[in-house]
């Protein structure tokens, strides 16, 4: 990838610190604890609606949605089928109770309905999993920023952690929900702007309605899978079931997105803040896997790279299969060549059969290419990550847009590391402060020693996560990476909330050991699908996890004949 400009440098840097300067400009003075973690519960609902969504767009998105779509098609969007209906429910049955007994987090409610070791439980099996995906949201563009500046992937890891810290620290809970919409703005602009370069460049070839066919003729319009394969990752059944359980247990049970809304100024401006979210994510979801389409569309005139990790390019061509591997880019460049003519020519002849099979045979070639790409890199060094999805995107953004603009794309991929870091490290701390802290060793602290000690695990927390990316390795894809690690959590804790909600006569005792067994289910449920003993799909298990917890809890009741407990 080439060095950046000084042009570019200057619109990423100067959007990076007046994100952080705002942040830390609005929200000084901050005295208590209810302003540091709940804002001052003065948020109004567009607010809410945004700061909900860029917790949730963290850079994982950008680097990774276009790139998947490019590789897979446009399936994944079902994963967020299920967000509308969960976020009627979160509205509807969460909000209300939440401000009826004025919580600062998700996990005192279930002391009120069950008892500490249940609040405490959950609280820690969120901090486990926040705490490890917030490392990842910082180790994302990290190693963007490394490659594109060659210089080490630690130092670019203390950069972004650390202007994160600076903000969220300083600021809070006010501080994250302010910064949100800069950062929200920053992003639309650039992807906007990405996607209108993107089809500018097509249309030079081809009409966008020509370019749709292509795609679709290489399967890669396939927006619905109605087949029910629970070995499928992205289908309408685990989009709806899974998704929804998914994201039921997101909005309303994680700490990252629960402080978003609390910190509204009454529960209209929370439930329309969630609808907001509800109604537009899965449009945005959809235009942003569709930049990957438009990146596909790209490369089918634009010789692409055989693999897109420059890194791992470089190194294999430095080894003893060099040759090899340059035997390979020319092959490419022959099936690249043939199907690029064999294109043009469908788009005179759309009916032609036997044209839309001679493409897709090209396309299988060089999609074989691509894999025997990463074998010889595997060669050359057998611990080389050869997943190269993430960088797909990137690489387009770094080789192929003005100067200036290749500022502006960066600044978004940081922005939107930033604004989903810094609402994690919030809940975070948070959840430290309020679950574990002021209820288990100090009960008796005043209010500036608790905002003290929120500004103090806030810090802490930014640290652990600039630590656990330091030692994380690139996953297959980074954004499937935290949604699986929110898959194999957010299922038991949501089930703990759904027999909070509906079976009254569920005890703290059953419930508690219900979630201990329910959890160490899905555990092995993962770790025999990860050796190939099964083949479940991660989605699902956001629909098992609940279902073993509710049904454990009613069982371990009914054989303990523990007498019943009222909601407070």
């Amino acid at each position: 990838m080439n060095g950046l400009s000084w042009i570019d440098w200057t619109v990423m840097l100067g959007t990076l610190f007046t994100i952080v300067a705002y942040g830390v400009w609005k929200t000084r003075g901050t005295k208590n604890i209810e302003g540091y973690l709940l804002g001052g519960k003065e948020s109004n609902w567009w607010t809410i609606g945004l700061s909900v969504m860029a917790t949730q767009a963290s850079a994982i998105t950008f680097l990774s949605t276009p790139g998947q779509a490019y590789m897979e098609g446009m399936g994944f969007v079902q994963f967020y089928f299920g967000l509308p209906l969960a976020m009627i429910v979160i509205s509807t049955v969460f909000i209300p109770l939440y401000y009826k007994l004025k919580v600062y987090t998700a996990y005192e409610f279930l002391e009120s309905r069950f008892d500490n070791k249940t609040r405490l439980l959950t609280a820690s099996l969120f901090l486990l999993q926040r705490g490890l995906a917030a490392g990842i949201t910082i180790y994302a563009p990290a190693i963007i920023l490394s490659q594109i500046l060659s210089i080490e992937l630690n130092y670019t890891i203390f950069f972004i952690g650390g202007l994160v810290i600076i903000y969220t620290v300083s600021g809070g809970t006010k501080a994250v929900s302010q910064t949100h919409k800069q950062q929200m703005g920053v992003i639309f602009l650039g992807m906007f702007i990405a996607a209108g370069f993107l089809i500018s460049y097509l249309t030079d070839t081809m009409s966008f309605s020509e370019g749709i066919q292509v795609a679709g003729v290489m399967d890669k319009m396939e927006v619905i899978d109605w087949n029910f394969d629970p070995g499928s990752r992205y289908n309408i059944w685990s989009g709806i079931l899974g998704g929804f359980f998914l994201q039921l247990s997101y909005f309303g049970t994680d700490q990252s997105q629960v402080q978003r809304y609390l910190s509204g100024s009454s529960i209209r401006e929370s439930r329309l803040g969630l609808m907001f979210n509800g109604l537009l994510k899965i449009p945005m979801q959809f235009f942003i896997l569709f930049v990957g389409i438009l990146l596909f569309l790209f490369y089918q005139f634009v010789m692409p790279p055989l693999h897109f990790n420059a890194e791992n390019v470089e190194m294999v061509k430095q080894s003893e299969y060099a040759i090899q591997y340059e035997a390979l880019e020319e092959k490419q460049q022959i099936v690249f060549d043939a199907k690029k003519d064999l294109i043009l020519e469908f788009n005179e002849n759309p009916e032609d059969q036997e044209l839309k099979s001679a493409i897709q045979a090209y396309h299988v070639e060089e999609q074989a290419l691509m894999k025997d790409s990463k074998a010889l890199i595997l060669k050359a060094d057998p611990n080389a990550s050869t997943e190269d999805d993430d960088y797909i995107f990137i690489t387009f953004v770094t080789n192929f847009l003005p100067i200036g603009l290749i500022g502006l794309l960066l600044a978004v991929i940081f922005s939107a590391a930033m604004s989903s870091t810094s609402a994690e490290l919030n809940a975070l701390a948070s959840t430290t402060t309020i679950d574990i802290y002021k209820r288990n060793i100090k009960q008796d602290g005043d209010e500036k020693h608790y905002l003290l000690r929120s500004k103090l695990f806030t810090f802490m927390f930014g640290i652990l996560a600039i630590i656990f990316a330091v030692m994380a390795d690139l996953f297959d894809n980074l954004i499937e990476a935290v949604n699986i690690l929110g898959s194999l959590f957010y299922g038991t804790i949501l089930g703990v909330f759904l027999v909070a909600f509906f079976f009254k006569k569920v005890k703290g005792n059953a419930v508690f050991i219900a979630a201990l067994i329910s959890q160490a289910i899905i555990i092995v449920l993962y770790t025999l699908n990860k050796y190939e003993y099964i083949n479940l799909a991660y989605l699902w298990y956001n629909l098992i996890a609940p279902g073993l917890v509710i049904g454990f809890a009613v069982l371990i009741q009914v054989i303990g004949k523990e007498k019943p407990i009222k909601s407070k």
